[in-house]
């Protein structure tokens, strides 16, 4: 019924938890989960994670924010990508969020090197024919002009793929639809002071929309708090069918819907 489209099953949180989290999913009647690679060095890890099982499945990719890890190149994530239940590159992208304080006082400037890693996955994403799995935080603009240059229009040699937990405008959600991206949603929606974001959830089509869990992060009200698992995805699709007035099989339909058509090899 219900479809995680972004998880992190192989962090520490979840060690040695996999028979009672896939119990939790069973019961909340959570189908499948994608499991998401934030870095090269825990990649073996996540593929067997989803080799194990015919319900999950598994990316390749390094997060914009990991640093003092393996660099990606372009022919690694072809050939990662090939390996079963690899359906998707990613995450990457941008994160600009608090640079000063993080970054240890760096400027977007000197961020080159996340600019040069998203180009990198973009490009593999191309060849492969596999979409991407895209973060972005206080970085849109740039996120947009660099899918725009490498030629992510939504035609032609464009890999496609979906903006994950979303949290940007309206204005980029639009951005975004108009260049072939879907937009994904997680338990942020939930939280008292995200209005806006919920005004962003009722304005994206339906066909072009995902749910997820960014687990173990972001857990969704009434759990808040709380370390997040994929059988709290429920909770967001709850608060959409509540925007707009439908019913939650509806939304469990359809986000599943999307993420076949943009997974293709989920079918396969």
């Amino acid at each position: 019924m219900f479809t995680d489209s972004h998880c992190h099953l192989t962090f520490p949180e979840f060690a040695d938890q996999m028979p009672q989290i896939r119990a939790a999913m069973a019961a909340a009647k959570v189908d499948r989960a994608l499991c998401i690679c934030t870095k090269l060095e825990e990649f073996d890890d996540v593929q067997a994670l989803a080799a194990s099982y015919d319900n999950f499945w598994a990316s390749v990719g390094v997060h914009p924010d990991n640093e003092d890890i393996a660099e990606p190149t372009v022919e690694e994530l072809v050939r990662l990508s090939a390996r079963p239940r690899v359906v998707a590159i990613g995450e990457t992208g941008l994160d600009y969020y608090q640079m000063e304080e993080r970054k240890g006082g760096r400027s977007i400037a000197d961020m080159e090197w996340q600019r040069d890693r998203f180009r990198v996955h973009i490009r593999a994403a191309q060849q492969t024919r596999k979409p991407l799995i895209i973060h972005t935080r206080d970085a849109s603009a740039d996120t947009l002009a660099i899918l725009k240059e490498e030629g992510e229009d939504g035609a032609g040699r464009a890999a496609g793929g979906v903006f994950h937990c979303f949290t940007e405008t309206a204005e980029v959600a639009r951005a975004a639809l108009d260049l072939g991206f879907y937009i994904s949603f997680s338990g942020i929606l939930t939280f008292k002071k995200a209005q806006d974001l919920r005004d962003v959830a009722a304005f994206v089509p339906l066909d072009r929309m995902l749910i997820e869990t960014d687990s173990p992060y972001l857990a969704p009200v009434p759990y808040r708090g709380k370390t997040n698992n994929p059988s709290y995805v429920p909770f967001v699709a709850q608060q959409i069918a509540e925007l707009r007035q439908m019913p939650v099989e509806d939304i469990a339909k359809a986000t599943s819907d999307n993420f076949e058509t943009l997974f293709r090899e989920v079918k396969s």
